[in-house]
C-alpha cells in the first residue's frame, strides 16, 4: 500500500514515466540492475517504480542517512563498499540465489551532471555471478533539489522524470583471462555498456531548432550562451528571438530545401543565420572563404547554390572585395544589412511573440531528424573538395555521443576561434555548446598567436578545440596564467606532436585531449577522456559505433578503417554530379564510410594513426608512412613545420621528400634521432623552405606541397642555397 501511495504521489510531482518494462520481464531471475546515480532520489524511484521486490546494493555511508532509511525500508538493503573485496564477493553470492539486485556502479551520486568513475568492482560482480545486466536510465532527478548539482545546473521544483529500461545484456570475459586482467576487462565492459546507455537514451532524433527549445527549457530562457566580439552577451530568448526574425526574413527570399550559401565569419550573426535556415527547412552551406573565388563558386555549383548569404562590413574588414566580386558572378549576394533593414518592427515584435509561445506552435515533425541539416566542404587537403551533407540527427547525435564520454556543464565557457566552415568548428565549436548550456564566444579566426591566450584568459574560457598548428602557435606567445581556468583543451583535425603536448603540459599544466574524426562524421570519431585517456593515441570509439578494418598488403597490426554509426553523414554532394546526394558506402555495405586512414586499434579499444591510405609512399615494394616521417621530423625539429610527400623515382617507384622550415636541416640530423628506423624509411631529399602549404583550419595543403616539392626537383629549376641541403 505504501509502495502505491508513493508511485502515486511521485508520478503526481514529477510525471515519472518508466519505459521498456518489456525488458525488466526478458531480463530473467539472476538480475544486476546497473542505473546512473543522478540524485538521492534514485533508490526510491526504482524501488517503488521498478516491480517486484529489488534488492539495493547501496554504499555503507549512503544506507544509514537516517532520512533515507524509511524509505530504503521498502526494499531489502546490501550495504557494500566497491572497494572492498570481501564486501563484493557476499553480493556475488547472494545473486547467485537467483535475485534481482540494483547497483550504482559510480558508486557515488554525479557532482557533474554526467557519468562518473564506474568501478571494477561491479563488473567483476556481474561476471563471477553470471547475473544478467540490466541497464536503467534515470534521467531529469539531477534537475531536482535532491541532487549534488546546485549551481552547475538549474534547479527546479518538478522537473519530469524518465527511468528507461533498456535490453538485458552479459559481460563475457575469455575463460583463460584471470585475476586482475579479468577484473579490469569486466570493468572496461561494464563502463561502455554505462556510456552506451547514455547515448542510447538521449534525445538527439529531432531538428537543431527543436534542441535549441529543449535546451531552454533545461537551463532558463535567461541564461547566456553566446558572445562574440561586440561584447554583447545573448541568452537563450535573444537567441530565439533573433533566429526566428531572420529566418522569416530568409524565408521569403529563399525556397523549402534550398541550399543556401554562408559567406560570413564567426559571429552571433552568423549563428542566426544558421538556425533561422534550419527554421524553415533551408539548409546552409557553408563556403570556406580561405579557398579564394575560385574555391567557393566550385563548391556553389556542386551544391547549386543559387543564393549566398553575406556582409558588406565582413567583406571590407577580411578584404574580400575580389573574391565578392567574382562570386556575384554565379550567385545572387544578399548582404545582411539590406536584409536587417527588411526586419521592420512589427516583425521584431512578432519574433518576441514566438519566441515566448514556441512550444504551442513549432511543429516537432515538421521536418525529420532524418533531413539535411547543413552542407559542409571538405578541406581539400589531398584532392577535391567534396560537398558533406549532415542531418540533424547526425550533429545532435554526435553531440550526444560526446556528452556520454565528457561532463560539460552551464558553467563552462568555450572559446570558438575554429571558422564555422570547418566541421570542427561548425558541429562541435559553435552548435554543441549553444545545445548544451555552455557560454560560447566567437573569435573571428585562429591566426591570432598573441590576441587569442589573452581572449581566453578575459572570458575565463573553460574549453577550446583546436589543431596541433594553432596550439602549438598558442603556445609560444601565451603568458603562463593565461589558460589558468581551461578544463579541457581538444585537439583534431591533424596529429598533436610530442613538442606540443609537452610545452602545454610543461607551461600551464595542461593535458591536451587528442582526438581524431573527418567531416564525414560530424566530425568525432574518437577522443581521448579524463577516464580514458591514453597518450600518443586519438582515444576510443564514440558509443554506438561500429569499425571494420581493411587489411592492406605491406601493413601488419593495423588496417584501412571503415566506421558506421548515428553521426555518418547522409552523403556526398560532387562536382561531376551536381546536387545529386551519393550516400556512404564501402566494401563492408551501404552507410559503411571509408575513412582512408591507416589505424591500429589496442586491446582496450585505442586508435592509433598510422597515416592516410595516400599518406603512403611505395619504395622498393615496401610501404612508407610519409605521417611517420613527419613524427620523425618533428622529434628532430620540434619548433619547425615539415611535410613529407611522395614522387615518382624511375627506379624505384616513389621517393619520400620532406619539406622543412629548419633552416639547418640535414639527413644526418634526421638519421640521428631514427634509433630502430630502416633506412628505406627516411626521406631521399630534404627541401628547406620559407613556409609549408598550410589550409585555413591549420591542416598542411598537401597538393600545394607536392607541387612545391615537384617545382623544387624539376631539372629545369634555378639552383637555390636553401634548397636541398642535405643532398
Amino acid at each position: 500500500m505504501l509502495k502505491k501511495i508513493l508511485r502515486w504521489l511521485l508520478t503526481l510531482i514529477y510525471k515519472v514515466e518508466v519505459k521498456g518494462l518489456e525488458n525488466y520481464k526478458q531480463a530473467g531471475n539472476r538480475v544486476l540492475i546497473i542505473s546512473n546515480h543522478t540524485s538521492f532520489l534514485d533508490p526510491l524511484l526504482l524501488g517503488v517504480f521498478l516491480p517486484d521486490d529489488i534488492t539495493f546494493a547501496i554504499n555503507t555511508h549512503i544506507s544509514q542517512r537516517w532520512w533515507l532509511r524509511p524509505f530504503l525500508s521498502l526494499s531489502r538493503v546490501f550495504p557494500m563498499d566497491p572497494t572492498h573485496p570481501m564486501s563484493l564477493k557476499d553480493v556475488i553470492h547472494h545473486l547467485q540465489h537467483d535475485t534481482r539486485t540494483v547497483i550504482f556502479p559510480e558508486g557515488r551520486i554525479t557532482v557533474t551532471g554526467s557519468l562518473m568513475k564506474i568501478y571494477d568492482g561491479t563488473g567483476m560482480v556481474a561476471d563471477k555471478s553470471g547475473a544478467t545486466i540490466l541497464p536503467i536510465r534515470i534521467d531529469g532527478a539531477e534537475y531536482t533539489h535532491f541532487s549534488r548539482l546546485r549551481n552547475i545546473v538549474r534547479l527546479r521544483l518538478f522537473p519530469k522524470i524518465t527511468i528507461q529500461i533498456l535490453p538485458p545484456t552479459k559481460i563475457s570475459a575469455p575463460e583463460d583471462m584471470r585475476g586482475k586482467t579479468r577484473r579490469k576487462h569486466s570493468g572496461h565492459a561494464l563502463a561502455d555498456m554505462m556510456t552506451d546507455m547514455m547515448f542510447a537514451t538521449s534525445h538527439y532524433r529531432q531538428t537543431v531548432f527543436a534542441a535549441l527549445l529543449e535546451a531552454r527549457k533545461i537551463h532558463g530562457g535567461k541564461h547566456k550562451v553566446v558572445e562574440d566580439l561586440e561584447r554583447i552577451p545573448l541568452s537563450y530568448d535573444s537567441v530565439i528571438t533573433r533566429t526566428i526574425a531572420i529566418g522569416d526574413a530568409l524565408q521569403k527570399i529563399t525556397d523549402a530545401g534550398e541550399n543556401v550559401g554562408v559567406f560570413l565569419p564567426n559571429s552571433t550573426k552568423t549563428l542566426f543565420v544558421i538556425l533561422g535556415l534550419q527554421l524553415h527547412g533551408r539548409v546552409p552551406a557553408m563556403l570556406n572563404f580561405s579557398t579564394g573565388s575560385a574555391g567557393m563558386v566550385s563548391a556553389c555549383r556542386t551544391a547549386l547554390v543559387k543564393t549566398v548569404l553575406t556582409s558588406r562590413r565582413f567583406i571590407e574588414m577580411a578584404r574580400l572585395t575580389d573574391e565578392a566580386e567574382q562570386l556575384q558572378k554565379v550567385v545572387k549576394l544578399v548582404y545582411l544589412e539590406d536584409l536587417a533593414a527588411q526586419i521592420t518592427p512589427l516583425a521584431k515584435f512578432k519574433a518576441l511573440v514566438q519566441c515566448k509561445t514556441a512550444n504551442l506552435w513549432y511543429q516537432h515533425n515538421r521536418y525529420s531528424p532524418d533531413s539535411p541539416a547543413v552542407v559542409l566542404f571538405t578541406s581539400g587537403s589531398e584532392g577535391t573538395p567534396k560537398g558533406v551533407v549532415l542531418s540533424h540527427a547526425n550533429i545532435l547525435g554526435n553531440h550526444k555521443q560526446l556528452e556520454a564520454r565528457i561532463n560539460f556543464n552551464a558553467q563552462d565557457v568555450v572559446l570558438n576561434f575554429l571558422p564555422m566552415f570547418h566541421s570542427f568548428g561548425f558541429t562541435v565549436g559553435t552548435l554543441l555548446p549553444i545545445l548544451s548550456g555552455m557560454k560560447a564566444f566567437f573569435y573571428p579566426t585562429p591566426l591570432h598567436y598573441a590576441v587569442i591566450p589573452e581572449i581566453a584568459y578575459e572570458i575565463n574560457a573553460t574549453i577550446m578545440f583546436g589543431t596541433n598548428t594553432f596550439f602549438a602557435a598558442y603556445a609560444k606567445k601565451a603568458h603562463p596564467y593565461d589558460f589558468y581556468n581551461m578544463r579541457y583543451v581538444v585537439a583534431g583535425a591533424e596529429k598533436l606532436h610530442e613538442s606540443t603536448r609537452q610545452i602545454w603540459a610543461d607551461k600551464f599544466g595542461i593535458r591536451i585531449l587528442e582526438g581524431y574524426g573527418a567531416t564525414e562524421t560530424a566530425p568525432v570519431t574518437s577522443v581521448n577522456t579524463p577516464m580514458d585517456y591514453k597518450a600518443g593515441t586519438v582515444g576510443r570509439f564514440m558509443p554506438d559505433m561500429e569499425y571494420r578494418l581493411e587489411p592492406i598488403p605491406g601493413i601488419e597490426d593495423a588496417g584501412q578503417l571503415h566506421v558506421k554509426g548515428p553521426n555518418i553523414m547522409l552523403g556526398y554532394l560532387l562536382a561531376d554530379n551536381p546536387g545529386q546526394l551519393v550516400p556512404p558506402e564501402s566494401i563492408y555495405g551501404q552507410g559503411w564510410y571509408d575513412t582512408g586512414d591507416i589505424v591500429q586499434v589496442d586491446e582496450d579499444g585505442f586508435i592509433s594513426i598510422r597515416g592516410r591510405v595516400k599518406r603512403f609512399a611505395k619504395v622498393s615494394g615496401e610501404m612508407v608512412s610519409l605521417t611517420a616521417v613527419e613524427q620523425l621530423a618533428s622529434k628532430a625539429w620540434p619548433e619547425e613545420l615539415h611535410a613529407a610527400v611522395s614522387l615518382p623515382d624511375a627506379k624505384k617507384g616513389e621517393q619520400v621528400i620532406l619539406l622543412t622550415t629548419h633552416k639547418n636541416a640535414r639527413l644526418h640530423d634526421l638519421a640521428a634521432v631514427a634509433e630502430g628506423i630502416a633506412h628505406i624509411a627516411l626521406p631521399k631529399k630534404i627541401l628547406v623552405v620559407n613556409a609549408v602549404p598550410v589550409m585555413a583550419s591549420g591542416k598542411i595543403n598537401y597538393p600545394a606541397a607536392t607541387e612545391l616539392a615537384a617545382a623544387k626537383l624539376a631539372p629545369a629549376a634555378q639552383p637555390d642555397t636553401a634548397t636541398d641541403k642535405a643532398s
